[in-house]
């Protein structure tokens, strides 16, 4: 089907970031034509940030045909495979990759969280973690025997939501007052946005000399069929863009190991985003559990992770401790609202985002609706995840082409913006009409994945690429299921 003015448009944006052969965008193909209605390209955003990640592995599947090559005299390939992805298909993935058999998933929202009227405007409150509900409380003077939805709207609507906003955060919770997309491109963080790359990369200076094949840690262990077999990745994020990269990963063969701290959990995204990866825990502030990490982190060859900007460098593993621990890896890092301006670091979501940057704004406007009207799917998340999936597969070309170790980041507010940018273009009217039939049995892998939540079927993957196999060989499970170690 014919390229949309949209989804060419994402796909240069993020190929282009990455510095990617421009010739490379041709082997993409869409199929399933159609769109999830909304005031946004949502559908095209998801079929252009998944098409980036597979043409990055396609990219990755030429140069392995070579990997017996003196990397310094292996050609950058032009034959790459083609990449076809189903629109249909991208947009359900964007929403859930899986449809339970025989029992119910957890909710995916806390009882309080959601979008509530202040005294001036809209305001969300994400209070699914127990300590960000319990700082949202705190600020409104109400106990927790006390919470429910009805009392939370009834004292939110005496408060300037600006105000609130302010208290929450500095609570140590999550909120966001809903701005317009003007309101939010004048905005203090939404100028800083406006002014980043939509990827930060930056080249080590220390580079690591090309060696022959099988000499260097460093090399290529994949194949064809499983390109990423053999990489070894350390996955220090949360729901949900972070997880969502780190299921791509292994869905070619990437060895994931997740790590989170003792007593967190997220019960209603891991049965979608734990698959394909073991799951360990350690505490960071424990000595013992610090020196594991630093085991595993120097023999990985890659690191996505998703923490607040300044925690990793709290916790004593900032930028230069890695590069000395492990010159080789390749470092992957998203935020919610930015790597410059006033809230760097703070805490954040996809709705959050949403609510910020304008998004939600625009939907209700151009909805005619009387509340806020965020995405269709949590689409800032998943583009997001597939963006830094890409990142982390463009490092491992350049690592064994170039001796080039890259660091690279990302925001959901950056990508947020590339979707304002593109409705702007296209000067969206009203609302596109969804042509999609609804999902079906065809749609879903006939085998039964046993996860420990229970029996599921996955979707079958939104993504052919010539040659290639994705499959994803660990059902998904609990948090702290497997020991700490590769």
């Amino acid at each position: 089907m014919a390229h949309t003015f949209s989804f060419d448009g994402f796909v240069d944006e993020i190929w282009h970031a990455l510095d990617g052969d421009p010739a490379f965008s041709l082997a993409i193909k869409q199929t399933s034509p159609g769109a999830l209605p909304s005031a946004f390209a949502v559908t095209d955003l998801a079929t252009a940030s998944i098409a980036t990640a597979g043409l990055a592995i396609a990219e990755l599947a030429s140069l392995l045909q070579h990997k017996d090559t003196h990397p310094s005299q292996a050609d950058m390939p032009t034959n790459i495979p083609q990449v076809r992805v189903d629109r249909r298909l991208a947009s359900a993935w964007f929403s859930s990759s899986y449809r339970p058999v025989g029992w119910t998933p957890a909710p995916t929202w806390n009882a309080i969280a959601g979008d509530y009227q202040g005294e001036d405007g809209w305001i969300r409150l994400h209070t699914n973690a127990p300590h960000h509900r319990k700082a949202a409380l705190a600020v409104l003077g109400i106990a927790p025997c006390d919470a429910n939805r009805e009392t939370v709207a009834a004292t939110v609507a005496n408060w300037p939501i600006n105000a609130l906003e302010t208290a929450i955060v500095e609570k140590g919770g999550c909120a966001a007052a809903m701005r317009s997309i003007r309101e939010w491109q004048t905005h203090p963080q939404g100028l800083a946005v406006s002014n980043d790359p939509l990827i930060h990369v930056t080249k080590t200076t220390n580079l690591l000399a090309p060696k022959a094949p099988g000499t260097s840690q460093y090399g290529l262990t994949g194949s064809v069929e499983r390109p990423l077999a053999g990489v070894r990745v350390l996955d220090l994020t949360r729901v949900l863009a972070g997880p969502v990269a780190t299921r791509f990963l292994a869905g070619f063969g990437a060895d994931i190991l997740r790590i989170d701290p003792p007593e967190w959990d997220e019960p209603s995204a891991l049965p979608d985003v734990a698959l394909g990866k073991r799951c360990a825990r350690l505490d960071l502030h424990e000595d013992h559990d610090r020196d594991l990490f630093r085991t595993l982190l120097a023999k990985a060859d890659i690191l996505v992770h998703g923490y607040r900007a300044d925690a990793l460098d709290h916790l004593g593993f900032g930028s230069e401790a890695r590069r000395a621990l492990n010159p080789g890896l390749i470092d992957v890092a998203l935020n919610a609202y930015g790597w410059r301006g006033p809230w760097q670091f703070r805490r954040g979501f996809d709705s959050l985002v949403q609510m910020s940057s304008g998004i939600a704004d625009a939907g209700m406007q151009t909805y005619k609706s009387d509340r806020p009207r965020p995405l269709p799917v949590q689409a800032l998340d998943h583009a997001t995840g597939y963006i830094l999936a890409a990142c982390a597969i463009r490092g491992l070309i350049e690592r064994h082409r170039n001796g080039h170790v890259h660091q690279y980041r990302t925001s959901l507010a950056r990508v947020a913006a590339l979707l304002c940018q593109y409705r702007a273009k296209a000067d969206f009217k009203s609302p596109s009409n969804s042509s999609f039939s609804e999902l079906g049995d065809a749609d879903y892998r006939q085998a039964v994945e046993q996860t420990g939540w229970g029996k599921v079927q996955r979707l079958l993957p939104p993504l052919e690429i010539d040659g290639v196999s994705i499959a994803w060989t660990i059902p998904a499970k609990h948090l702290g299921s497997s020991p700490p170690q590769w």
